[in-house]
């Protein structure tokens, strides 16, 4: 995540501040007055992450969701949607929570049969007609609709599920998933994702992973549906076809009131690698759309609204390309099977990893943002944080990763970014606020980026460039389409360094004041 306001007056320093933070309002103290003590053990009702309170659940382990989406951005209900999430149950389940907030459920069944609900701020409890055993593999199909809530914070602005003037452009770090679907919406618990998104005919849909129906955007460019994938939905549908009614043509609920109904379209996509629920997004409006490749072949899928001043989706995609080569070389091989990005004309005033795809607002294009933001897919997305405390391995990456497109790009190197960072004075939050432990109020914070940044310069200076680059290339493939701790960090630097750096650690992530060089 990269925040661009000030933009300008933060050019030279290169910091650009804030992502998407976490106050958004849960009101969640426990799963809600239950009617079913006898139904047997309830699975723990959050997932104990102090960062974000409440947020996730325990008890069992998503494997993918299934979200068929109908979205009319202008109608008086603007999504309709069936969620089908199948999971494996890590315990004995007699109820189970989901993360949820505003929306109206019709029904909610698990393994074909009616479940009993109960409601209470952001928990949504279901209780199974019979008990899920350990080990159990299960299947929960929530069937809801209404018109998601933006989340506004007062230091981040808007996010969430946020309304343009042709559509919905949707980002949601670190939480903000439930706000349009139900989920464990925790990054501990990654899983795959399957979209069939139906949305008004002459508007185009653009999700994460890659198409397995064809995609046109409003300039008649686009992408067929990429071979080898499987269908999108529970029936994998035709792509392009039109449903007058609203509905799904597989078979999905009918999409919005009889006086909102219109021609529609509808595309497929599918995420084969896990991913964390925050990362998901559908973007819906006018775009103009290029799909490439990368050096070694993967697909590139770009995406622009025309109405974005001075962005030509051409070199957006050309950029895109480029930034994976050559990411490529450094990091690992790129995780994921396609790649890409795209920029909606969203008044906000950040950028969002989301996984094979990151969305950009407005603000145009910047190409080190650009290169923030794909460095994510390895930094992030790939490797992501199993608890929100460790988010300087996803901020302080990709920062420096930004400096290292800059340096590449003519502007300030990176060791002149760090010199200038460590020549402010000894107080601030760059050095009273410890990125390692930022604290839930400043995980998005200056410290997180700049000194997270600053630590792997400095790491790089002590350690040497060769050994450094095996580090993070070992890193990525040991974590990959996982989680990982700056504990297992340190061990691994430690190992392959063959150097004792725990001090040096300490020292940049963990306490306050300036580190000595």
């Amino acid at each position: 995540m990269r925040g661009t306001a000030g933009l300008a007056a933060l050019a030279v320093a290169g910091s650009l501040t804030a992502a998407c933070e976490v106050s958004i309002g849960h009101g969640k103290s426990g799963s809600g007055p239950s009617s079913a003590a006898a139904a047997g053990p309830a699975g723990p009702t959050t997932a104990g992450d102090p960062y974000v309170p409440g947020d996730g659940n325990g008890g069992y382990d998503v494997q993918n969701y299934n979200l068929k989406l109908n979205i009319t951005p202008d109608a008086s209900t603007e999504l309709t949607a069936t969620a089908t999430i199948t999971a494996t149950a890590k315990e004995r389940l007699g109820r189970f929570n989901l993360d949820l907030t505003g929306l109206t459920i019709s029904s909610i069944t698990v393994d074909g049969k009616p479940a009993r609900q109960q409601r209470a701020g952001s928990e949504l409890e279901v209780t199974p007609a019979k008990e899920l055993a350990k080990g159990a593999k299960f299947t929960t199909v929530v069937k809801y609709s209404g018109t998601p809530r933006t989340i506004s914070d007062p230091i981040l602005g808007t996010y969430g599920w946020v309304r343009t003037s042709d559509g919905v452009f949707i980002a949601c770090e670190p939480s903000g998933a439930h706000t349009w679907f139900p989920a464990n919406d925790h990054p501990s618990d990654k899983a795959t994702f399957d979209f069939e998104v139906t949305v008004p005919q002459g508007l185009t849909a653009i999700a994460n992973g890659e198409p397995t129906t064809p995609v046109t955007g409003s300039d008649g460019g686009g992408t067929p549906g990429l071979p080898g994938a499987p269908g999108g939905g529970s029936g994998g549908g035709p792509g392009g076809g039109e449903s007058p009614g609203g509905g799904s043509p597989n078979g999905g609920p009918s999409v919005v009131p009889a006086a909102d109904r219109r021609a529609t379209t509808t595309t497929t996509w599918h995420v084969k690698e896990p991913m964390a629920t925050y990362l998901a997004t559908v973007d819906v409006g006018r775009f103009a759309v290029r799909t490439g490749k990368t050096a070694d072949g993967k697909p590139v899928i770009t995406a622009v609204d025309p109405s974005v001043p001075g962005v030509n989706v051409d070199a957006f995609a050309k950029l895109n390309a480029d930034v994976i080569d050559q990411w490529s070389k450094l990091f690992g091989p790129y995780p994921f099977d396609s790649a890409g990005g795209l920029i909606d004309n969203a008044q906000v005033d950040f950028a969002l990893e989301t996984q094979t795809r990151p969305v950009y607002g407005a603000f145009g294009l910047q190409p080190t943002v650009v290169a923030h933001e794909l460095s994510h897919q390895w930094f992030g997305d790939s490797v992501s944080v199993g608890r929100w405390q460790d988010i300087w391995l996803n901020e302080g990456f990709a920062t420096y990763a930004e400096w290292l497109w800059g340096e590449k790009s003519g502007g300030p190197s990176v060791q002149q970014q760090f010199d200038e960072r460590y020549r402010e004075g000894s107080a601030g939050e760059l050095w009273d606020v410890p990125p390692g432990n930022p604290g839930r109020r400043q995980m998005f914070g200056r410290s997180v980026y700049d000194r997270g940044g600053m630590t792997l310069v400095a790491l790089r200076s002590r350690i040497g460039e060769p050994t450094f680059y095996k580090l993070l290339q070992t890193w990525t493939k040991q974590h990959k389409y996982s989680t990982g701790t700056t504990k297992e960090f340190i061990a691994l630097a430690n190992e392959v360094s063959g150097k004792k750096l725990d001090a040096f650690f300490d020292a940049w992530l963990y306490r306050k004041g300036r580190p000595a060089k």
